[in-house]
């Protein structure tokens, strides 16, 4: 067989292939012109995402679209609150959806929700989930020591996690120190303090929330034998992306706090701050948490909670976390500093259920 024949029976069925693929591929015409050809993933809010064939996932403004048709059934969500799986196609400015029993035609603006299988499946997890599902985050455990002419050591904890639902949100978190040195034959401590807390927000509406926590903290060297707060209030959700989230809180809580001089404190608090989340990039992401107490029953007196933390992905499971943690009080216990710092890094592992 002649190369120009042999060249043409290899021609053909790459044609043929490129030809059926294209046919099958989702496409989306922009009123510029413009026409981006993949795969639809979502249509939410005001913007559609595509898996393009070339330039990977991208996010068109839906008031930009002219024409839209995807081959593969997707969900569509009506305004009416109806979902309807099917194919779609533009026809006179009008998107038809056809489905197994009938075809709707459409205003553009009545096409509220549009959903691949994957991302159909993700929002029904979402709709009635047991306790146990939807749980992700970070822990860490850390080791550091030296030999010698003195010894040392010191180990850190902490655990971070959240289960996220279309309605709510369960948040905990656990941060330990432990440190002693042992020097010209005298061992001490030279650190020891634990903090965790659970918070619970409940959206009343898609930019308001509710918001409850109670917080426990131990730090020996502040002289705080134990710190117990209760509180809760309304927050508001400022930005939420899908790369980002921020949210203002505030609200009222009850403060215990008992240390070792000794002293018992008791007194309402007005608090208020922000929760800030942002995906740095594909493996990277940072959490930032800021708390103002305001003491309403010894007036002068405040305190305020501020942690921040990153977390790399290096493996499927396995990740880089660094974090800081500080807690200032402008009233300490006598002969104490107002700040106490506490700032960890290490690997750890990433789960999610």
């Amino acid at each position: 067989m002649s190369p120009i024949r042999s060249g043409r029976f290899l021609f053909l069925p790459s044609l043929v292939c490129f030809s059926l693929s294209t046919a099958w591929a989702d496409q989306v015409v922009l009123k510029n012109g413009d026409r981006v050809t993949g795969s639809i993933i979502k249509k939410d809010g005001k913007n559609l995402t595509i898996k393009a064939d070339l330039f990977g996932v991208v996010t068109i403004a839906w008031d930009q679209v002219d024409q839209v048709r995807a081959d593969k059934p997707v969900n569509v969500v009506l305004a009416d609150g109806k979902t309807v799986q099917g194919t779609l196609a533009t026809a006179n400015g009008k998107i038809e959806v056809a489905t197994k029993d009938t075809k709707l035609s459409l205003a553009p603006a009545d096409v509220g929700v549009i959903r691949n299988d994957d991302e159909q499946k993700a929002y029904e997890r979402l709709l009635k989930p047991n306790w146990g599902q939807l749980w992700a985050g970070t822990g860490s455990l850390g080791f550091a020591g030296t030999s010698g002419n003195a010894r040392t050591l010191t180990f850190s904890t902490g655990v971070n996690a959240a289960r996220v639902t279309n309605t709510d949100k369960t948040s905990l978190y656990f941060n330990a120190i432990k440190a002693s040195a042992l020097v010209n034959g005298k061992n001490s401590e030279t650190a020891e303090a634990v903090r965790g807390g659970i918070g619970y927000n409940h959206n009343v509406k898609p930019t308001l929330f509710v918001n409850v926590f109670n917080d426990y903290e131990y730090d020996k060297f502040q002289n705080l034998d134990l710190r117990f707060v209760l509180g809760g209030g309304f927050g508001f959700h400022a930005t939420k992306t899908e790369r980002s989230h921020l949210d203002f809180l505030g609200g009222i809580d009850f403060n215990r706090s008992s240390f070792s001089t000794p002293l018992t404190q008791k007194s309402a608090e007005f608090y208020w701050g922000d929760e800030y989340n942002l995906k740095v990039s594909g493996a990277t992401s940072l959490v930032q948490s800021f708390r103002m107490f305001d003491d309403l029953t010894n007036r002068g007196s405040y305190r305020v909670n501020f942690d921040i933390g990153a977390s790399t992905k290096v493996a499927k499971w396995l990740n880089w976390n660094v974090s800081l943690s500080d807690r200032y009080l402008n009233h300490p216990a006598p002969g104490r500093k107002t700040n106490d710092f506490l700032y960890t890094t290490g690997l750890g592992i990433t789960f999610a259920r």
